[in-house]
């Protein structure tokens, strides 16, 4: 039997600047609610709720902080001057003002984008590695891995961990971390099997892709990773998506996919060839060195029970599933957009009374996150952990009561209650948004982790 050891939900706090620009292509909720007012207080509260609810079910949870925002390093690396940060922000808006909603943009929040991490248990030389997505397809995003390397290095400090640098940019290796991974095991301190879902093949010409929205992850870079993590090739699963899944919106495997321990649920039209990835998930899972002979418990929702719309539309699959202490079966997490959707509701409401691996649904209101296209998994980074791990973590990132209280009592103090894509234009929330930051990383034992702190 292996030691104790438990997936820790590390959620993103949303940051200050949250607000709705639409810049994801792809993602329809980001596209729909772009220009909307948004609420960078309520946004940051309604997160919070659903980490201390899911502290309180006995599981660990933890928070990573958001980035600086605006950031303006990335402005003066294109080339836009100013003798203070204010004047670089009013150049920017009059030289090239269509960079300014990308280096506002929150985004950070969704650290299932942040890294893909493979636990000790699983890498040949037993340490945990972790490699920050590069993100090279929005440059919205593709700004966030130097700010998520050095979070990532801040909490995950010694010789038990491995930080490998980013990816080299470009389409060829595109990576969207762990919104595309997923580990299958027994227990979480046992060996497990590693499933990596891809968007295309990029080196290969006759790779099938989709015609009306990115790929965002390919399976190069995918294979990149597997190899720096030192893994078994044996219990290393690779799967492709439908095409036809990404147009209808599925930017990400987490939103028409998610697994936990030995347990997969997925859409009818989640994969190219699902046959095979059942087959080859099952055939690592059976050689693991402890194997668990029930094999993975697969849950296929069908399209005539959830069209692919709806399980877009309601981040049905961007749920979390989890196991608290106590619980023989899996609790889903649920935004309550699945409960406002006639199909999802009555798909979930027949998990939770006829399903044996079902134990309940829990809905939260993540509205803010949801209408710019993250749900409660988009939200969360999955580290499996020991127990020695946790306790040897210096930063104040655990969730407990008193921490829960003093982030409220941070984001009452330091959040506006609305905030307009126009808003973006006000000076002001660059000091704003740093001082906010700053008293975090105190807050939280960080150091400085930020390029103003420096």
């Amino acid at each position: 039997m292996s030691a104790v050891a438990w997936e820790v939900n590390f959620d993103g706090l949303v940051g200050p600047t949250h607000n709705y620009a639409g810049l994801s292509h792809g993602n329809v909720a980001s596209d729909k609610n772009g220009g909307l007012v948004a609420s960078p207080k309520q946004a940051a509260l309604q997160g919070l709720k659903k980490m201390k609810a899911l502290s309180e079910l006995g599981l660990k949870q933890a928070v990573l902080p958001p980035h600086e925002r605006p950031h303006i390093p990335t402005l003066r690396r294109l080339g836009i001057s100013g003798a203070t940060d204010e004047a670089v922000l009013t150049n920017t808006l009059s030289s090239a003002p269509y960079l300014l909603q990308g280096i506002y943009s929150a985004s950070n929040m969704w650290v299932a984008n942040a890294a893909t991490v493979s636990p000790y248990c699983d890498t040949t030389d037993g340490k945990t590695h972790f490699t920050p997505a590069n993100l090279s397809s929005m440059f919205h995003r593709s700004i966030e891995s130097e700010t998520t390397s050095t979070v990532l290095k801040s909490i995950f400090r010694g010789d038990g961990y491995v930080h490998h640098d980013p990816l080299p940019g470009g389409v060829h290796f595109a990576d969207e971390g762990a919104a595309n991974h997923t580990r299958f095991c027994p227990q979480y301190g046992d060996g497990g099997v590693e499933f990596f879902v891809y968007g295309i093949e990029s080196f290969n010409k006759l790779s099938k892709k989709p015609t009306l929205f990115p790929a965002r992850q390919t399976f190069e870079a995918s294979q990149v990773i597997a190899r720096q993590h030192g893994l078994n090739a044996k219990k290393t699963v690779y799967a492709q998506q439908n095409p036809a899944a990404i147009d209808a919106g599925v930017f990400h495997n987490d939103v028409i996919a998610v697994g936990n321990r030995n347990l997969l649920m997925y859409h009818e039209e989640a994969f190219l060839d699902t046959d095979r990835v059942r087959e080859d998930l099952n055939k690592a899972y059976f050689s693991q060195s402890v194997p668990d002979q029930s094999g993975i418990e697969f849950i296929e929702v069908p399209c005539d029970a959830v069209p692919i719309s709806d399980a877009v539309n309601s981040y049905l699959f961007n749920t979390q599933l989890v196991t608290p202490p106590g619980f023989s079966g899996t609790t889903i997490i649920a935004p309550t957009e699945c409960k406002n959707t006639k199909t999802v509701s009555e798909y979930l409401q027949w998990l939770e009374d006829d399903h044996p691996d079902i134990d309940q649904v829990i809905y939260f209101d993540l509205k803010q996150s949801m209408r710019n296209g993250g749900g409660p998994a988009c939200l969360r980074l999955r580290v499996v952990m020991s127990e020695d791990q946790i306790r040897d973590v210096n930063a104040n990132v655990f969730l407990n009561a008193d921490l829960y209280s003093s982030l409220c009592a941070w984001i009452e103090k330091h959040y506006r209650d609305e905030l307009s894509p126009n808003d973006l234009r006000d000076p002001s929330l660059i000091t704003e948004s740093r001082e906010a930051l700053d008293e975090l990383t105190q807050l939280l034992r960080l150091g400085s982790i930020y390029n103003f702190q420096k």
